[in-house]
């Protein structure tokens, strides 16, 4: 390396610095111990950590950042920790997908505002995978993304267990009477067992994955658990790599390109992955300036067959799909049948193919075969259109009753999930199993936030009666651990005056899978005179950033990102004020 190379560094303009500016900088960094030759020009490495007790999901990402700057160390680079915010599905009120956009503001004004010259992403729940890359994508420096790690497989009276799958099946068990109030709060213990995100194939699970599958993630790092001593081993080698990637200037406009979101999009379907994937790749392709439209869900997965026997959609967990080879051996095997590009470049410096030669599969249940596939082909995400989503809706196809894929039945109509709440343990409820229980005014704007709410629990005496599953739609979303017969993501959302907003009780809906439509079944006259008489809710927000958010959130479509957002605003160094 040339001293010219040092001094163009970034990290340069502050430590490199001549006068009062750069003694300034300097000395005040040396309050920490620091000795003057860490400001020698050498990478300055930021290592963005969303730590939080508050996130139990991130809880023990400080210990992983303490390897990552191991990492730095040995690579030759300086590296700072610096917090972000965390947001974390399990505890925030109304829902973390508020303050996804947020996380991603702050994560990308941090970056930029900061003397770095590279950035290690620490994330954990299924809403900071997204945030990271979306404000690291904004600013287009160097980054590496290590997430947390699944916990450990929950186990209860000898069964593994799944996160959030088994709060949905012990809660039909409490209310049908088959476990007590006693059972449940031991089984509560069991599901939770060690640091770690939720061992399903939920968001977390599958945007970690999806990270890896666009190469912002180290090959097999997604799936090694929280507790493991491979985490650890992963996030130094990041923060070696990391190192490495800023001499070679290897930024996420070189990685997150048409063809990585491709592969991404892909993946998701092999692994069975979460339906919150399509909201949050949408999110990211938006800020690096890549289309990826609602289509593109559907068009690009037809060929691609589910490969992974996860929960919630199949048998096992995270822990076990680790063992069975994780993501690379999807990845091997999408490569072998010509459904993945094998060029994109990655984290690594190496292409995807590249990366994917030495992965082996060590359990053909746990991840099958290409040519005998855990479900066949068409059966992962499929994109609706129609004239009760004129902009889309979405369905996990290998998480719904095959039998409900099409169908025809009167709505039952509640303005809000609290709404549905407060009647459904109601003997005399007026629904039965060939109701669509439609819920709305649960998106972007009108909840606010898009909560994961959709598949809201089936009516108790239906439950009772031995009823398992039935079609429900909603504008919001859906838990990647939930399962069920749910049409997701309807667009436009009924606060802002889409068809949902003109449902009315006993409105005949028609629901057509294999034909991708969703339709409501009332000619258009009447809908025109519905439409006359709707009014919009009165807004709740006249200040701070919720109301910001209901101002400028764009619909789910789009990946709920805020207008002004999209895009990429680089990393120039700002103007000095000392």
């Amino acid at each position: 390396m040339t001293d010219r190379q040092r001094a163009d560094r970034r990290s340069q303009a502050w430590f490199g610095a001549q006068g009062r500016s750069g003694m300034l900088y300097r000395s005040w960094m040396r309050n920490q111990g620091f000795g003057h030759e860490v400001f020698d020009g050498r990478p300055v490495i930021g290592i963005a950590t969303s730590a939080s007790e508050l996130a139990p999901c991130n809880a023990h990402l400080t210990r992983v950042a303490e390897a990552v700057k191991r990492g730095v160390w040995q690579a030759g680079g300086l590296p700072l920790q610096f917090p972000t915010m965390a947001t974390g599905e399990t505890l925030m009120r109304p829902t973390a997908m508020l303050y996804r956009n947020l996380m991603a503001m702050e994560v990308e004004e941090l970056i930029r505002a900061n003397p770095l010259d590279g950035v290690v992403l620490l994330s954990g729940c299924d809403k900071t995978t997204p945030a990271m890359l979306m404000g690291a994508a904004s600013v287009d420096l160097p980054a590496v993304m290590v997430t947390g790690g699944p916990m450990l497989n929950g186990k209860f009276r000898g069964q593994d267990v799944g996160s959030g799958t088994h709060v949905w099946k012990f809660e039909e068990d409490l209310k049908t009477g088959r476990m007590s109030e006693e059972e449940c709060f031991f089984a509560e213990g069991c599901m939770a067992r060690s640091n770690g995100h939720c061992m399903t194939m939920g968001t977390a699970s599958t945007m970690a994955c999806m990270a890896e599958a666009l190469g912002m993630q180290l090959p097999g790092s997604a799936a090694w658990p929280a507790v493991d001593s491979r985490r650890m081993e992963t996030a130094q080698a990041a923060g070696q790599r990391i190192v490495a990637m800023v001499e070679e200037e290897l930024r996420p406009s070189r990685i997150l390109t048409r063809e990585a979101f491709e592969n991404a999009v892909r993946v998701n379907a092999a692994i069975g992955g979460s339906t919150n994937a399509v909201i949050h790749l949408t999110a990211i392709a938006g800020r690096v300036g890549v289309e990826l439209g609602l289509r593109d869900f559907d068009e690009l997965v037809r060929a691609v067959p589910t490969l992974v026997n996860l929960m919630p959609s199949g048998k096992y967990l995270m822990e076990d799909f680790c063992y069975a080879g994780g993501l690379p051996a999807v990845m091997a095997e999408l490569l072998d049948g010509g459904l993945l590009h094998g060029g994109p470049v990655t984290v690594t410096g190496r292409t995807v193919a590249e990366n994917a030669e030495s992965a082996e599969r060590y359990d053909t249940d746990v991840i099958t075969p290409l040519d005998a596939p855990f479900q066949p082909a068409g059966t992962g995400i499929a994109v609706l259109s129609g004239n009760l989503c004129p902009d889309g809706a979405v369905i996990k196809q290998s998480a719904a009753s095959p039998q409900l894929l099409t169908h025809r039945g009167p709505a039952r109509v509640f303005d809000s999930p609290e709404a549905y709440h407060e009647v459904a343990d109601d003997p005399d409820l007026d629904i039965d199993e060939n109701t669509v229980i439609v819920i709305r005014n649960a998106g972007p704007k009108g909840y606010p936030g898009m909560p994961e709410v959709s598949n809201v629990p089936l009516p108790t005496k239906l439950l009772k009666a031995g009823v398992t599953d039935m079609v429900r739609i909603c504008d919001g979303r859906m838990s990647g651990t939930g399962y069920g017969t749910v049409v997701l993501h309807v667009a436009p959302e009924a606060a802002v005056g889409g068809p949902l907003a003109l449902v009315r009780d006993g409105d005949p809906i028609v629901l057509d899978v294999p034909g991708r439509t969703l339709r409501l079944d009332v000619d258009d006259a009447e809908l025109a005179r519905r439409r006359q008489e709707w009014t919009p809710p009165a807004e709740q927000y006249s200040s701070g950033y919720t109301w910001l958010y209901t101002q400028h959130v764009e619909q789910a479509d789009r990946g709920a990102d805020f207008t002004f957002l999209r895009g990429s605003r680089g990393h120039a160094v700002p103007r000095d004020s000392h």
